[in-house]
């Protein structure tokens, strides 16, 4: 009973942590699509003055991977639970200082620098939460692990549906003027009271059973996994690289790119907000066919139906189907490749370094969110966006190729059965052959 009772806080602690963790980082997301680039660089093009808004966006996912390698590191020396305390609370804060910054009219090029600054500390606390929230589910699962997992990274559209429905709610409620005067700090501010219901909820979670018998005080998480597991953290960079361009694709640039070809900013709001919630359905749906089906599987067919979905995309955009083309790509299709990561790159690395190669795998192949809105938007200034269902192709092909080579993962245990741990992340080609990567 005590352990059921613990693995129920402990995906309720990671649901919610991720809620509030992507609610901040993701409010940004939204806002640097529809109102940054005329509060804090006002004095640009309106073209320029959106790459620059995507360019300060790019910043916290590019922060994201340091977030991972340290607070991975002390996660796997000192405990899940304190670390994602941390993470938590400096995203909070991050948050309400970003509701509280002057414009670029009140104190000109300080204004984007601070929106800089602070998006940096976004993206560290980011980077830091993913990994140990994920491993507070699957290291207190004795099955259905794709599942458990899962409601970590089914926080992120929660997070995107508080987060547009607040600007959204804000906007109707104040009107335009008043929204780009001062109506978009409130849901930053709001940040505050999501912080004091997370740290209450988070506090009565104890520490993964798994970390607390195969604790190795001075051991060094991170060289392990870059001598040890290198072609093990590649691939799995690979197999989560066009997830998270596909997402930003999804939820920035559309966005933007909506606005432009006419559609009003409140109905693509509306639009994200439903396939947003509607994605929460489709990633515990898809993670819970992982743990039937495989985790190669389900991401192998995701990843080719985004490379086909691709070329549909904009004209489905172009032709008012904004509602059509955010559902079937954000709750249908995406989480197919996405929902299934969070096991798996739990599963790839044995319990000493999990906390630091997976946030590492993680938020390396997270860097292609932040940077697909900006490459997108220069394809666009340049050459239209008929280069653009390409390139999402590309990285679906990579996707694919890494998928193939990886071993199928989810039978691995997490336990500190180290026969059993050998198997985690070894290549296709050779299914009986065990130990670190070459």
């Amino acid at each position: 009973m005590a352990t059921t009772t613990q693995l129920r806080r402990a995906v309720t602690s990671s649901f919610l942590g991720s809620v509030i963790e992507y609610y901040d980082f993701l409010l940004y997301a939204t806002a640097s699509a529809i109102v940054f680039n005329k509060v804090f660089f006002s004095s640009l093009d309106p073209l320029v003055g959106t790459l620059a808004s995507f360019g300060t966006f790019a910043t916290g996912y590019l922060a994201r991977p340091i977030g991972g390698i340290l607070f991975g590191h002390f996660g796997d020396l000192l405990g899940r639970k304190k670390m994602l305390v941390l993470t938590m609370t400096l995203m909070g804060v991050a948050s309400f200082l970003i509701g509280l910054l002057p414009t670029y009219a009140q104190i000109g090029w300080l204004a984007p620098a601070g929106l800089v600054l602070l998006r940096v500390v976004q993206g560290i606390s980011v980077g830091g939460e993913w990994g140990g929230a994920v491993l507070m589910s699957a290291e207190h699962a004795t099955s259905r692990r794709g599942l458990w997992a899962s409601f970590t990274n089914a926080g992120a559209p929660c997070g995107m549906v508080l987060s547009t429905a607040a600007l959204t709610g804000t906007a109707a409620l104040v009107g335009e003027q008043a929204f780009l005067d001062w109506g978009w700090r409130v849901p930053f501010l709001l940040s505050v009271v999501l912080l004091g219901i997370g740290l209450f909820v988070r506090m009565k979670v104890e520490e993964t059973p798994v970390f607390k018998a195969e604790r190795k005080p001075g051991s060094m998480p991170l060289l392990d996994v870059l001598r040890n597991h290198p072609r093990t953290l590649a691939l799995g960079i690979g197999v989560g690289l066009s997830a998270f361009v596909a997402q930003s694709t999804l939820t920035t640039f559309v966005l933007a790119y909506g606005v432009q070809a006419g559609e009003s900013r409140q109905m693509i709001l509306n639009a994200l907000t439903l396939s947003s919630a509607l994605a929460v359905l489709g990633i515990l749906g898809w993670s819970a066919a992982s743990d039937r089906f495989g985790r190669r599987p389900v991401v192998l067919v995701g990843a080719v139906l985004m490379a086909i979905f691709g070329f549909t995309l904009f004209p489905l955009v172009d032709n008012g189907y904004v509602v059509i083309a955010l559902i079937l790509g954000q709750a249908v299709i995406h989480p197919m490749m996405y929902g299934p990561l969070a096991a798996l790159y739990s599963e790839l690395f044995n319990t000493g370094s999990r906390y630091t190669g997976a946030s590492l795998g993680y938020q390396l192949a997270g860097l292609g969110a932040g940077l697909a809105p900006l490459l997108f938007a220069q394809v666009q200034r340049s050459a239209g966006t008929g280069a653009i269902p390409f390139i999402l192709a590309a990285f679906c092909l990579l996707t694919v190729v890494c998928t193939v080579i990886l071993r199928e993962t989810s039978r691995t245990s997490l336990t500190g059965d180290r026969n059993a741990e050998l198997g985690a992340g070894q290549l296709a080609a050779s299914p009986r052959t065990h130990g670190a990567d070459a």
